[in-house]
């Protein structure tokens, strides 16, 4: 089965439907020159797909499976506004230049080209979510997109996307949410020095165990006023949940309550409430590979007060880093 990825985009900056309803948008029976059709999904087995030409308020198009003809064709859209891009393997991105009107895309599982730079044509492009580009390592082609306002590089659980360097942060002046799923990252530290350039970032948001320890102390230090930016030296992680007991007044409350009062209790798609498995709580400590410690050993307390320690002259080192920095650039 293939990937679909949920509605796990930020409200704030995307209005882009969310992948599981796009079906609701299939080109199907839609009449040519409809000026009441805004959104459309089309893909390789449409036979009616040319009628989006037709469509004089076409805003939003998802391509699932497209064709070669499907996706050089749609350089002809140039009053798009969204357009989402699944399971495809074009030789480049050429054909999306031309869309300048775009302000947000998605390209996900597009994996046959390795050129980013066609995307520096799209000036409005305020929300870019990229997802499994088996090809892409370089990202430089990203720079010097000034209207991005948000930003998200993922891989899969079984293919990591990597990263060759992060230098075109620095190209990105505007970035108000840089998210990162999985990521490998190919440089060596401090890899991560250009979030500095990030002078409007509000949040960032990636998981305490992509990275080498080292980049999330820096980052800490040099986006204090970041939102997610705190990682700390561990993280208290559960890999199991189990129902709340009947008796337990949380057990009853409204959703809407939970979430406001209890972040500690989460609600199942059946509307059951759960909390974390006592018995599969662990501290993971922040860096790839950096450890755990099961939460109920003895030994536990002295193991986070180790780690923590080591972290702190982390922190101190990537303090030092980021003055150097700044002495030399001022």
């Amino acid at each position: 089965m293939k990937h679909h990825f949920g509605d796990f985009l930020d409200r704030d900056y995307w209005t882009v439907v969310s992948n599981r309803e796009r079906y609701a948008y299939a080109i199907g029976d839609v009449p040519a020159g409809s000026k009441e059709i805004t959104i459309v999904t089309i893909g390789s087995d449409d036979e009616n797909w040319e009628r989006i030409f037709t469509l004089p308020n076409l805003e939003e198009l998802t391509l699932y499976e497209p064709t070669k003809e499907q996706l050089q064709s749609i350089s002809k859209l140039t009053v798009l506004k969204r357009l989402r891009i699944t399971h495809a393997r074009p030789k480049d991105i050429d054909f999306i230049s031309s869309l300048v009107n775009i302000e947000e895309l998605v390209l996900e599982y597009v994996s046959g080209f390795s050129d980013l730079s066609p995307l520096q044509s799209l000036t409005k492009l305020r929300s870019l979510h990229m997802e499994n580009l088996r090809r892409v390592k370089e990202f430089d082609g990203l720079a010097g997109i000034e209207s991005l306002r948000y930003l998200r590089i993922d891989g899969t659980l079984d293919w990591k996307q990597p990263i060759s360097d992060f230098n075109f942060l620095k190209g990105l002046p505007n970035l108000e949410v840089l998210s990162f799923g999985q990521i490998i990252n190919k440089s060596s530290y401090p890899a991560l020095l250009p979030v500095l350039a990030l002078e409007k970032l509000k949040k960032i948001k990636l998981t305490w165990n992509m990275l080498a320890a080292e980049e999330y102390a820096l980052m800490e230090v040099a986006l204090p006023n970041v939102d997610g930016a705190d990682w700390g030296p561990f993280t208290r992680f559960s890999y199991s949940s189990i129902p709340l007991p009947r008796d337990d007044v949380r057990a009853h409350l409204p959703e809407d309550v939970i979430k406001s009062n209890h972040p500690e209790v989460s609600i199942s798609y059946k509307g059951e409430r759960l909390i974390n498995d006592p018995k599969e709580e662990w501290f993971e400590f922040t860096g790839k590979k950096a450890g755990r410690a099961k939460c109920n050993n003895s030994k536990s307390k002295e193991k986070c007060d180790e780690y923590s320690k080591k972290y702190q002259l982390m922190k101190e080192e990537a303090h030092k880093v980021i003055s150097s920095i700044k002495q030399l650039s001022g």
